[in-house]
């Protein structure tokens, strides 16, 4: 009786513990030949961001035009001087509305509608022309930018801000080549000007 009592023990423990494969069954473990014959799935490659200011337009000796339909509030203006070019910025508190840049041998530029002139400082000169905009209610930077230590930029001024036309006047010590081009947040044209 004990001897059966064993058997059936050993019939349960079997009957409920693992199932034995014979070892002749097993497939080998991935050796460093299967493995490195395998084909491989290549990740697509990342690229990097483009680095700030190398996607900008060539510098051009030509007249500008651009913008988008709308109507904006100049904000604020100022000059920058860099490696390789001088830099005007005038900000807005909406997208850049139609603009246009154009170069004149004098820097003498119209001020407003009164019909009188004003000079600025240099030999040549750019007006820079904003069509529906103004800064009556939104302006709080200077009107006025005297810089004679630049390479290009002699100054720049506000010549207008009426009836939606916003122009500012650009004295050059010399004649140069521009990029021209807007950014977002904030809203901003930039005329930049060649120093070589």
């Amino acid at each position: 009786m004990r001897a059966a009592r064993i058997l059936c023990l050993c019939l349960l423990v079997a009957a409920c513990g693992p199932t034995l494969t014979p070892a002749a069954t097993l497939s080998p473990p991935d050796s460093p030949a299967s493995v490195a014959s395998a084909p491989r799935i290549a990740q697509p490659p990342v690229s990097p961001p483009a680095p700030p200011g190398t996607n900008l337009p060539a510098f051009a000796c030509a007249d500008v035009s651009g913008g988008k339909t709308g109507v904006a509030g100049a904000v604020t203006a100022r000059l920058a001087e860099q490696i390789g070019y001088d830099r005007f910025v005038l900000q807005f508190d909406s997208p850049v509305p139609s603009y246009t840049v154009k170069r004149q041998a004098t820097p003498t530029f119209p001020s407003g509608a009164s019909g009188q002139t004003i000079t600025l400082s240099g030999t040549s000169g750019v007006l820079v022309n904003v069509q529906t905009a103004s800064g009556a209610n939104t302006f709080t930077g200077p009107t006025d930018l005297p810089h004679g230590e630049f390479l290009v930029v002699k100054e720049a001024r506000q010549t207008q801000d009426f009836e939606g036309h916003l122009s500012w006047g650009i004295g050059l010590g010399k004649p140069a080549c521009m990029r021209v081009f807007t950014l977002t947040d904030p809203a901003r044209l930039v005329v930049d000007f060649s120093t070589t």
